[in-house]
């Protein structure tokens, strides 16, 4: 059984230690031997990130998935849901720090009915954090788009600056792919959906930005 970490972060302002930290201590503490922890720090609403994306290929059955809470895992109910099933399916037991319940080691209950009914709580506290995690998400960007609709109403833009389309620090990393010759700026474009004057707007941002590590590679 190989034992693996996974954490996450929406951007590269937060840190990723205390997550790593987490994991660490808990295999200390219970003995497991962690064989690596993989990290993102990009939006958890798609789950199209690089090294979670190389965890999935590399974990194999019997493996062992410890993360510290469900929504470093994502931010969508249904796509954790899906994400979980897919580890199920695969034979890695997930184990989540905040829900004790998934910490519980199923294969030492001899009595069978005992052990389908501590996975039956383990599934419905996972449904329930994953809902609750869902709804504060929703609650906290409806709050968001009320105070700028009220804002908007009464003329207050200049206070606030108009809302962004994302994050300066995502576009940041899509754009990279366009430094890097992956992707042309009119596919990156496309791909992210933003207008014209948008788009142009973020890149003068982004070299704006990093003007010296253009400067030194000139």
């Amino acid at each position: 059984m190989a034992v693996y970490g996974y954490h996450r972060t929406s951007t590269k302002e937060q840190h990723l230690d205390r997550g790593i930290i987490e994991i660490q201590n808990f295999c200390r503490e219970h003995h497991l031997e962690l064989i690596d922890i993989f990290t993102d720090q990009m939006t958890g609403k798609k789950f199209d990130r690089p090294e979670y994306q190389f965890l999935k290929k590399r974990i194999c059955l019997g493996d062992m998935l410890i993360i510290t809470e469900l929504d470093r895992l994502g931010r969508n109910k249904l796509g954790i849901l899906k994400e979980l099933r897919y580890f199920q399916e695969k034979g890695v037991r997930v184990m989540v720090l905040e829900l004790p319940t998934t910490l519980i080691d199923l294969s030492k209950f001899s009595n069978e009915l005992a052990r389908m009914m501590i996975e039956t709580i383990n599934n419905m506290m996972i449904e329930l954090y994953v809902s609750m995690a869902d709804a504060e998400m929703k609650k906290k960007e409806k709050r968001q788009r009320e105070g700028y609709e009220t804002k908007h109403m009464r003329g207050k833009w200049d206070e606030i600056g108009r809302p962004a389309v994302m994050g300066r620090e995502l576009f940041y990393q899509y754009f990279e792919k366009v430094v890097a010759g992956e992707i042309t700026p009119t596919e990156l474009r496309r791909e992210l959906n933003m207008t014209h004057s948008t788009f142009y707007r973020y890149r003068n941002m982004y070299y704006k930005k990093y003007a010296k590590k253009f400067q030194s590679e000139d």
